[in-house]
């Protein structure tokens, strides 16, 4: 099976971080982004750099129609027949939103938190299915969902709708990986705690990692790194008889 992976979000933090490091381990990586070319394109390089074939896409993954665009790109660009085509996907989209009470968010805000972070994954999802699918002719495949702790803490007071898109993330996880386990598909998810990355920025707390630090067993926040090392290790052979699974890199939180 040829090693070509798809990973959304791809242009900064956990994704830019998996998409470096599958590409040491072997992999072809579709770089898909939303807004920054320039830092797609800067991983992009990087995937070149370690020998590997890199693609950068652009699609809005809360939109359908751009995640079909994105797969038809791919398809164009690596093939569907035998021996080529799709073998892993990472759901790595997301996005968060300024703290905030349920009593005091809009709907604009929670369509949108929904539209990114879990029907995103279940389109995407979707596509890779069809592909990767033994049922529809495909030689198996990977996907790994991205998580978070929230969806075990619920976030109240800060953001309880991406909890419970989070939340949506985890079952639809278990779901699909029994309903394809048969078809040569594997599915799992990773559930990040305080990861030190720009999305707090994104959220209105560029230095929440660091003030949460102190919550966790570990006394310290993660890295991108130490999550794509779970990302990438849940894509490998050596995770070979691992489905249905959401796996915690939490630094005990």
């Amino acid at each position: 099976m040829t090693k070509t992976l798809l990973i959304t979000g791809g242009s900064r933090g956990i994704g830019a971080a998996a998409a470096r490091l599958a590409a040491s381990r072997g992999w072809d990586v579709a770089v898909n982004y939303t807004r920054d070319a320039a830092a797609a394109e800067a991983v992009a390089a990087d995937v070149r750099a370690a020998g590997r074939r890199a693609l950068v896409l652009q699609a809005d993954v809360g939109v359908e129609a751009e995640v079909m665009g994105l797969f038809a790109a791919i398809d164009h660009e690596w093939g569907t027949g035998p021996g080529q085509g799709l073998a892993g996907l990472v759901n790595n989209a997301g996005v968060v939103d300024v703290a905030s009470r349920v009593d005091e968010m809009s709907a604009q805000r929670i369509e949108r938190m929904f539209a990114i972070n879990v029907f995103g994954s279940m389109w995407c999802a979707r596509e890779a299915v069809r592909r990767m699918s033994r049922k529809h002719g495909g030689a198996g495949g990977v996907i790994v969902n991205l998580s978070s702790a929230a969806a075990k803490l619920g976030a109240g007071g800060q953001y309880v709708d991406y909890a419970a898109a989070k939340g949506a993330i985890d079952v639809f996880t278990l779901g699909l990986a029994r309903e394809v386990a048969s078809e040569g598909i594997r599915v799992n998810a990773v559930r990040p705690g305080i990861i030190e990355t720009d999305i707090h920025a994104s959220g209105g707390q560029p230095g929440r990692a660091a003030q949460m630090a102190p919550l966790v067993p570990m006394q310290r926040a993660g890295t991108a790194e130490e999550v794509a090392q779970a990302i990438v290790w849940l894509l490998g052979d050596d995770s070979g008889y691992t489905t249905g699974t959401v796996l915690d890199v939490t630094g005990g939180r």
